[in-house]
């Protein structure tokens, strides 16, 4: 696989958690998401992740801005010299344009945005299952398909975006996590 700086995209319950894991392993590269990088910044008490702590301590959602100084940080570690996959960044079109700039700031490239395209039903179905096994009151349908519309309102417009920057690849999320894992390999390798 020659894609090394890669976007991980789908809607809640696509399996990227599941697929993301694969990918790291197989390309020895850091799963960077959106909310390990928060908490690492907190944890590290870095100004950004001393911004954040404040934020989120009022009770507040943590601003692009904020979000984008993070992943500067992140990705200017010397594990994502070599690549990167993100997770949960960007979510907006104004971090998917904050991201470019930043990239372009660090001398790289990105290669590849993989997207995991799954049934919205089939996936409220999966969640409500997963929810059920594992005992989270707070995943219900109506919160299931509330995430899937601010999902489908605000990231998936990103699917058009890195179309047009000629480094989107679909690939079908339904079916066994080897039979999606296959899929990923192929079209990485294609």
């Amino acid at each position: 696989m020659s894609a090394s700086r890669m976007i991980l995209l789908g809607p809640p319950g696509a399996g990227k958690g599941t697929q993301a894991a694969g990918l790291i392993n197989r390309l020895g590269i850091p799963h960077v998401s959106t909310g390990d990088m928060l908490r690492a910044a907190v944890n590290a008490e870095t100004p950004v992740g001393l911004k954040a702590k404040a934020i989120m301590d009022a009770g507040e959602l943590v601003s692009d801005d904020v979000v984008i100084g993070i992943a500067e940080e992140r990705l200017s570690e010397d594990d994502a010299k070599n690549g990167f996959l993100l997770d949960g960044f960007p979510r907006t079109m104004a971090q998917a344009e904050a991201l470019e700039g930043l990239l372009s700031k660090l001398g790289v490239e990105l290669d590849c945005c993989l997207a995991i395209t799954v049934d919205n039903d089939a996936v409220v179905e999966r969640l409500l299952k997963r929810a059920e096994i594992e005992g989270r009151a707070d995943d219900n349908e109506e919160t299931i398909r509330e995430r899937m519309r601010e999902y489908d309102n605000k990231t998936a417009p990103l699917l058009d975006f890195y179309t047009g920057r000629g480094v989107l690849t679909e690939v079908d999320g339904m079916g066994t996590i080897d039979e999606v894992e296959e899929r990923i390999k192929q079209a990485l390798e294609g």
